[in-house]
């Protein structure tokens, strides 16, 4: 694979972002297209290392030494194939995708990993140019129809999938446009919403139908749903956000990070958004309380927004640089990591807790009290102790919770299917991917719990799997997990 020696004369290569003080100022995507002859190179940095750990690190199994190999030897049209055989959407996990595949990576061991990611993406990306990325019809239908409820990239990938095995497909979305948080929490700087537009687009021209402004549950029954369609596939997501019950946490100027990411996405879409609704950090001093990508998509956010100032919580402590000894290869590497956001502003706060905002006499949030922590564990439970003489507080005028999800909301569509729940609050399933309602399945967060979007695809293209063979008896399409 590659180039025999490749691993040893040639350095990773990152992608290239354009430089901060451009890129602030509007909303394009921070990285620049990766040059052909960069991807080359770095193809040929692929090891032929006999067990490629990659396969394990990515949950959809994509095939990465095969087509490392073929863009190395400028076979493009052929590695998007093997690239599409195994993804539906490359171009949405070549942005959004953390790499859990590069963690894995053989050459990681002892030296920078192949830039798998980056190689993905200029395959899909060149696809497209190139026009190689057509509809795929089925070759017949089978008669039977599928509702997918929720078009975030599971179900996107369940739609694509059992379109193309032959069922009519419908995807319903409660909003007023397509692609759940692809399209209304990713902000423009990570992903152009061109690029999710254009896959849409593929799509219908496949014959999958998109229904918006529905709420399955609400204004469209389920008894209606389950009447009107064969099989039912559940990926709303898990769309309750964690909270911070703290005191103050009623005052004005405390918002979930999804509520504001929203709004502006909306008006990178051209919606007229009336300031009163809007929420912005433009002149305020800003508190984001969350470490985590989300916590970054504010930060971003905020920064071209023009905010005063902004701090960004995490209560965990700051991860080392490289792998601590409890953390060996090929786990996932907790270390120290530096988005695009947070090289463009911002001060990073480590092992802080928020105890209580306090705010004005109109009721909006002014000062949040903070306090060093410690962590510890005893009996295998974790806790974060405060440490005293720590206090501290901060002048605050927009304070955003982005803590990450609790799971599915239950009322409406899960409460009147009666599916089984969890302990953890999410949609059960069997090993096809099934829920306890017969005919209903599920897959992504709404089944699994907040996660990645590599796993939301994989589980979509794998509960379509269930749902052909449970219509059919039989089934032919790929299943990349096994529940």
């Amino acid at each position: 694979m590659g180039k025999i020696t490749g691993f040893l004369e040639i350095g990773r290569a990152k992608p290239k972002a354009r430089p901060v003080e451009e890129r602030v100022r509007d909303w394009r995507e921070v990285y620049l297209p990766i040059e052909e002859a960069t991807s080359r190179e770095q193809g040929a940095r692929c090891m032929d290392c006999s067990i490629p750990f990659c396969h394990q690190g990515c949950p959809l199994g994509n095939l990465i030494p095969d087509w490392n190999d073929l863009v190395y030897r400028n076979q493009w049209k052929t590695a998007i194939e093997r690239l599409h055989a195994t993804n539906n959407f490359p171009d949405f996990t070549g942005r959004l995708c953390p790499a859990p595949c590069e963690a894995a990576c053989v050459l990681g061991i002892n030296a920078d990993p192949v830039t798998i990611k980056g190689i993905e993406l200029a395959i899909i990306d060149r696809a497209f140019d190139e026009g190689w990325v057509q509809p795929q019809l089925p070759l017949r239908r089978t008669g039977k129809r599928v509702a997918v409820v929720g078009s975030g990239p599971a179900g996107l990938a369940a739609a694509q999938q059992l379109n193309r095995a032959g069922h009519r497909v419908t995807v319903f979305e409660r909003d007023d446009r397509i692609g759940g948080l692809l399209r209304y929490g990713i902000p423009e700087f990570k992903m152009e919403k061109r690029f999710l537009d254009r896959r849409l687009a593929q799509l219908e021209a496949e014959g999958v139908v998109f229904r918006t402004r529905v709420n399955v549950g609400e204004t469209l029954p389920v008894e209606q749903l389950r009447a009107e369609f064969d099989a039912i596939v559940l990926t709303g997501g898990a769309g309750v956000p964690r909270d911070l019950k703290v005191p103050g946490r009623e005052l004005k100027g405390i918002h979930f990070a999804m509520e504001y990411l929203t709004l502006q996405n909306r008006r990178n879409e051209g919606d007229d958004i009336p300031d009163d609704r809007f929420i912005s950090a433009a002149g305020k001093r800003v508190v984001i309380i969350g470490g985590g990508d989300t916590g970054a998509d504010c930060l971003g956010t905020a920064i071209r927004q023009g905010a005063k100032s902004i701090h960004q919580f995490e209560l965990m402590p700051r991860p080392p640089l490289e792998r601590a000894p409890g953390n060996p290869w090929p786990e996932w590497p907790h270390i120290f990591r530096v988005s695009s956001a947070h090289e463009e502003g911002g001060e990073r706060v480590f092992s802080i807790s928020t105890q209580r905002f306090t705010g004005n006499a109109e009721g909006h949030v002014t000062q949040l009290h903070a306090v060093q922590v410690e962590r510890r564990v005893q009996d295998g439970r974790l806790s974060f102790e405060p440490i005293p003489g720590t206090e501290t507080v901060y002048d605050v005028d927009l304070v955003l919770l982005a803590m990450g999800f609790v799971g599915p909301e239950r009322n409406g569509l899960l409460e009147q299917l009666g599916v089984r729940l969890t302990d953890r609050g999410t949609v059960w399933a069997d090993e096809n991917w099934m829920t306890s309602v017969p005919g209903v399945f599920t897959a992504g967060d709404m089944q699994r719990g907040q996660s990645l979007i590599v796993w939301a695809i994989a589980e979509g293209r794998s509960a379509a799997r269930g749902v052909d063979a449970w219509l059919m008896g039989r089934s032919d399409l790929p299943a990349p997990l096994q529940r």
